[in-house]
């Protein structure tokens, strides 16, 4: 490994060492950043299904770019999950990108971002989720320090086994910190399709659809549609 690659996964291995369980996706989140020089970075699971749960992001821009993501359903994260493979986005400016509504929301909301790198993150044979990195410089990895980045997701991996019964049992939300970025991102959307749904009488991927199709219209992001759901309940079947 590189000396940045080997720096990295011992910050994961230190940040997830004697620390309570719920704080182990924020500490590795942002060892994995600081450790790999990114300006930040994104833990999330099941990331290429409705099911998607955000883990921790390190900062605001980081925190944007998985919401552009969630809301329009495509972008690389979404894409490694799905593919098993690192994806690399090099440079947003110069390149046209291969998801047309990621690569809009990107330049109307994080214009500053220059390229993204997102690696699957592996249990056993199975992609559990990704980790999503930004820069804000063009080319931040070059071809062998993103496959070198791929053993930093295998350390991520490992971290988050700790936290599996918390992730896969809860009937709450899990108590990561910050938990209100977990509310906003998982367990408030969940509630919002199932309340949407049972008052339209819509499957839950239909309510979802709805969802983020208010978010294409009105400019928010997902979790803003989220909230309006939350604040005001949906009419009966039949209403608008």
């Amino acid at each position: 490994m590189t000396p940045d690659a080997t720096k990295a996964v011992r910050m994961v291995e230190e940040a997830a060492a004697d620390v309570p369980v719920a704080e182990i996706p924020r500490r590795v989140c942002t060892a994995v950043c600081e450790g790999l020089g990114m300006d930040g970075a994104t833990l999330s699971l099941l990331t290429d299904t409705p099911s998607r749960q955000l883990l921790a992001a390190s900062n605001d821009a980081a925190l944007l770019l998985e919401e552009i993501q969630f809301t329009v359903v495509e972008g690389p994260c979404i894409a490694a999950a799905h593919r098993g493979e690192p994806v690399a986005v090099d440079d947003l400016r110069a390149g046209v990108s291969p998801w047309p509504l990621f690569g809009a929301g990107m330049r109307e909301r994080l214009p500053q971002v220059e390229s993204v790198y997102a690696l699957p993150v592996f249990f056993g044979d199975y992609v559990l989720g990704s980790i999503d990195l930004l820069a804000l410089r063009a080319h931040a990895l070059d071809e062998e320090a993103l496959e070198e980045a791929s053993l930093v997701a295998d350390a991520v991996a490992a971290a988050l086994l700790s936290t599996r019964d918390m992730i896969i049992t809860g009937s709450r939300p899990p108590a990561w910190e910050p938990e209100e970025l977990v509310r906003a991102h998982w367990f408030d959307t969940a509630r919002a399709v199932g309340a949407l749904a049972a008052a339209r009488g819509l499957a839950p991927e239909d309510a979802l659809a709805l969802m983020r199709a208010e978010a294409f219209r009105t400019g928010g992001t997902l979790a803003d549609i989220t909230r309006d759901v939350l604040r005001r309940p949906p009419g009966p079947p039949g209403t608008g």
